[in-house]
Formats: structure tokens, sequence, C-alpha cells
């Protein structure tokens, strides 16, 4: 990857390494659905009015199937179900198994993109690092296990939203696209979320972590992450769940004041080496040269 990928991927592991400690904080005050019709409405009302300046929203024309359906599997399946599934399960246990993404990523793709025994390699000790660095919290209520199950699902219908991205809406403007999948997913909620209203006071820290959540964790991650799929492509774009896990961990240091262990310091070096093997260039196959012709004498 060039450094502008690079910075891509770190710019959207950031952002996406702090949206489950944010929604864990929204969801106590309101609604999971008006959580994510909030963050996806905020996202669309910035992004639709600057893809109309720029004039690219006609990009969107004869693609408006591919955009509609990468609605639904980028967006409001998988925010629904992670928005639902963390009332249920621990933010590490999700942040571990929406860690799948690269591996299902990999595998859709693997028609496309060689699985190298190295590439494989660096997943295995990606996901491996991911593990360490969460840990194996497994509480939760009852109803963990369905919690956890709806997490698994959204990692996969990421995977599946990366592929689509990559093949059939690449050379769409990124506002144009983000705009459009988050205003679809916005109308899609509208009428649920009318009867989601709080009816009791909501504290500033809940309608601060959501305007984050739409401004930054999803307009501007979106953004992102699509020009990082047309850049490095959907299996090494999807490796920033590795990453997220440690971002989440430092902002824990750094703001709560959380202990480093070793099993931290493993983890880190894990996921580093992970995305390193799984980014390095597939080696192309050498193609024989033809065998010079020889001369037929009369």
């Amino acid at each position: 990857m060039n450094r502008r990928a690079w910075f891509l991927f770190l710019a959207v592991s950031v952002l996406w390494g702090i949206p489950y400690f944010l929604i864990k904080i929204a969801i106590e005050d309101l609604s999971p659905l008006l959580v994510v019709a909030g963050r996806v409405g905020i996202a669309a009302l910035v992004l639709l009015p600057i893809a109309a300046a720029r004039g690219t929203l006609a990009k969107l024309r004869g693609h408006m199937g591919a955009v509609v359906l990468l609605s639904f599997v980028h967006i409001l399946g998988p925010f629904l179900l992670i928005t639902y599934g963390e009332t249920h399960i621990s933010s590490s246990l999700t942040g571990l198994l929406i860690a799948v993404e690269p591996v299902v990523i990999a595998l859709l793709m693997s028609r496309t993109e060689r699985l190298t025994p190295i590439r494989i390699a660096g997943l295995v000790l990606g996901f491996g690092g991911v593990a360490l660095l969460v840990g194996l919290d497994l509480s939760g209520d009852r109803l963990g296990l369905l919690g956890a199950g709806m997490v698994l699902v959204a990692a996969i219908l990421y995977a599946v939203a990366t592929k689509l991205v990559q093949r059939r809406l690449s050379d769409v403007p990124t506002e144009s696209l983000v705009g459009a999948t988050t205003g679809i997913t916005a109308l899609a909620l509208a009428p649920f979320a009318v009867f989601s209203l709080p009816t009791h006071p909501v504290r500033a820290e809940a309608w601060a972590s959501l305007a984050v959540l739409g401004l930054f964790c999803t307009a501007l991650a979106l953004l992102a992450f699509y020009q990082l799929i047309g850049l490095a492509g959907s299996t090494r774009a999807g490796l920033v769940t590795y990453v997220n896990p440690v971002v989440a961990v430092l902002l824990g240091v750094a703001l709560l004041n959380e202990h480093i262990g070793v099993s931290t310091i493993v983890g880190f070096t894990l996921v580093a080496a992970g995305c390193w093997l799984s980014t390095r260039p597939t080696p192309q196959p050498i193609t024989p040269l033809p065998e010079p012709a020889t001369a037929v004498r009369a």
C-alpha cells in the first residue's frame, strides 16, 4: 500500500476504534433504533449538500440498485445488529467478533485476490492479537448468545459490502455514495424512529456521543474507507477491524488510566505482524517467454 492508503487505513482504524464505547454511552439514554437513525441522518445531512455542490450526485445514475443494496448490507443491517447486540454483550466481545470480517473478505475474494500462505498466516496472527487485546469477556445477560450472533452476522455483512464497493461502485464519488447510502438508511428508519423518541431527559453526553458517531464515525469514516478500498483492495481495507481494538485499548490507557499488561503488548505485536503480512504484495507468477521460432529450411 502507498502512503495515502496507509494514512486512510490509520484514519479509519481510529474513527472505527471509538464507536463501540460511544454506542454504550448513547444507548443508556436513547433507544438503539434512534441511535442508528440519528447517526446516519447526521451523516446524510452533512454529505448530501456537499455532493450536490460538487455536482457528483449525477454519478449515481445507473448504480441505484447497487447503492440501495449497499445501504442495507453496509449500514442499515450491521448498524442495527451491532447496536442491539451491544445491549446483550460486552464491547470487547463485539470488537472480537467484528474482527472476523477480514477472514470472510479473504474467502470471498479468493478467486481474484490470491490467498497465499503468508497472507493466511497474517490473518491468523492478526485475529489472535485481537483476541489477546480484547480478552474473552463473555459477560452479558441471558441473551448473550443472541447478541453475539447479531454482531457476527454484521461482520459478514460488512465483508459482503466491502466486496460490493470494490466490484460495482468503485467509480462513484465517495461523498455521493456515502451521502446516498446514509440518506436511504435514514429514510427507511425515520417512520420507526419517530416512535422511539425519548420521553425522559437525555444527558448531554448521550447527545454528544450521537453527534460524534454521525459526523466522524459514520460520515468521515465511510468516506475514508471507500477511498481505501479503491486504493488497497477489499482484503487489505478490511484489516482495519484488526487495528480498531488497538485504538480502543490505547484510548482506555490514555483516558481511563487502564493498565497495559503482557497480553496487551503481545496482542499489539501480533496485530502489527498480521497486518504487515496480510498487506504484502502478492507475488505474480512468472510467465515463461515463448521459445523463438525455428527456421524451416526447404
